[in-house]
């Protein structure tokens, strides 16, 4: 019998429903491939580095596909739910696993605070008189009772979230296609591939400033590890979660070069700024009918997608966290439904502060909330690598048993990728601007160094790592 087969019979003693379906899991992980990053952060990085930025998306796309190999052979050699923490804890012992889980679920909170107020602004475009925090409220309240209700639930509001995000993305690449090549439209006399080199190279200011954009362009991908947390709850994870993270490298072609390529050639590089979205001013070049409402009703669904998954992925890693000692029992919990009602709770009330916050607050502290969430979401893919590291060395020395979703070339990508991200750290540490989360993250770490110190002080056993699962060398 092999390891999956053993630690997949193991996984339902948590308590969850396996309620999410192949159909879902797929989506989930196209849709984590999605966001707001794309929709309207891509404007500002268009602004700063021109056609550069498809380099940019494809690079980090490339590395993000790293990461998410490297967490598919971990998921595939013990699959459960709150993977990162748990791997963490692991391999790296009981305070990182701590730390993880605790950052992950920062990020998702803090996600949450953004995308609630961005979809109360994109309401206000339709109803200019409906103040933002009624909408940012209702939005809380509708995907919370959803949570509440059940896994299958979430699951189906995300499939049609990301539903939505799917097709608005080819709809604009055939649309922009067609153009290119009949010619049609506004744009029809404007639009050529060559617009990606004609405006002063693809590289218009420079190779630094192509290069500075990539902390904006590692958000962009946030939550593409969220499938991992599905793990816990999926119907046949051998099965659907090789198959979802496989496919990554296709929507990240598809989705982000594709998409920025079509938009880029369509468009001249030029035409973009900050807070504007690309595929709004691309609709709007080419004349579509109603195309800016679409393109609102789009990324709204895809700020709804996100608050939803992070609703649901705080709830379990405050579960995770619960289970080992490391956060108030009640979280451990589970409703009549299997879902951890309670941490979820907690989460939106979080969550809900931060609606106030964005709402008082000027516009900059927006862009702070996302730069926490990448330094965040850095730690967690972080902690991700160096765990893959670490297990590899451990299947090598017969200690382990081996995954059945091995990662191509064993930890050497696993490397290349901690290299990356370190090196986007220091872009962020560069950046005056961004730096600001570093600042906050450092105040985090502080507070979550007391809050161990004080775990400690009551439980002393809270700091023994965990013992090796038991693994008979076969041969």
């Amino acid at each position: 019998m092999t390891s999956a087969q053993v630690d997949t019979d193991k996984a339902p003693e948590e308590g969850y429903e396996r309620g999410l379906n192949s159909r879902q899991v797929q989506m989930i992980a196209i849709g984590g491939a999605i966001g707001v990053g794309l929709f309207l952060g891509a404007g500002a990085n268009i602004a700063k580095a021109g056609p550069s930025i498809i380099l940019m998306y494809a690079l980090a796309g490339v590395i993000i596909f790293f990461i998410m190999r490297a967490l598919g052979e971990l998921l595939l050699y013990r699959p459960v739910s709150g993977s990162f923490a748990e791997y963490s804890r692991e391999f790296l012992g009981p305070f990182f696993g701590y730390f993880t889980g605790w950052t992950y679920w920062l990020m998702w909170v803090v996600t949450g605070m953004a995308e609630l107020t961005a979809a109360a602004i994109y309401i206000h475009y339709w109803f200019p008189d409906i103040p933002q925090w009624v909408s940012a409220l209702v939005f809380l309240v509708l995907l919370f009772v959803a949570n509440l209700i059940s896994v299958k639930l979430f699951g189906e509001i995300e499939f049609w979230f990301s539903m939505v995000k799917v097709t608005a993305i080819i709809g604009m690449i055939v649309i922009g296609i067609g153009v290119l090549t009949f010619g049609f439209s506004q744009a029809g006399d404007t639009a050529a591939v060559s617009n990606l080199w004609e405006f002063d190279g693809f590289f218009p200011k420079g190779i630094g400033s192509s290069l500075m954009t990539l902390q904006g362009v590692m958000f962009a991908y946030l939550a593409v590890e969220l499938v991992g947390v599905t793990a816990g709850e999926s119907e046949n994870p051998e099965k659907t979660l090789p198959k979802a993270i496989n496919t990554l490298p296709w929507r990240i072609a598809l989705f982000y070069v594709g998409a920025l390529t079509v938009i880029l050639a369509v468009v001249k590089w030029t035409e973009f700024a900050e807070g504007v979205s690309p595929f709004v001013e691309a609709f709007a070049v080419i004349g579509i009918p109603a195309g800016a409402g679409i393109v609102n009703f789009v990324v709204l669904t895809a700020a709804l997608s996100s608050c939803n998954s992070g609703m649901y992925s705080t709830g379990r890693m405050l579960r995770t966290l619960a289970d080992n000692g490391e956060a108030p029992k009640v979280f451990n919990r589970l409703s009549s439904t299997k879902t951890p009602a309670i941490g979820i709770a907690v989460s939106v009330v979080f969550m809900a502060i931060g609606v106030v916050l964005n709402y008082l607050v000027p516009e900059k502290a927006f862009g702070y909330v996302t730069s926490v969430a990448t330094a965040a979401g850095i730690w967690t893919w972080l902690m991700i690598l160096i765990s893959h590291v670490l297990y590899r060395r451990k299947v090598v020395a017969g200690r382990l048993p081996a995954s059945s979703f091995p990662a191509p070339g064993g930890s050497v990508c696993s490397y290349i990728a901690i290299a990356f991200l370190l090196f986007v750290t220091c872009l962020i540490a560069y950046d005056a601007d961004a730096r600001v989360c570093l600042y906050v993250m450092a105040g985090w770490a502080a507070a979550l160094g007391i809050g161990w110190a004080v775990l400690k002080s009551r439980n002393p056993q809270i700091t023994e790592r965990p013992g090796e699962p038991e693994f008979e060398k076969i041969g």
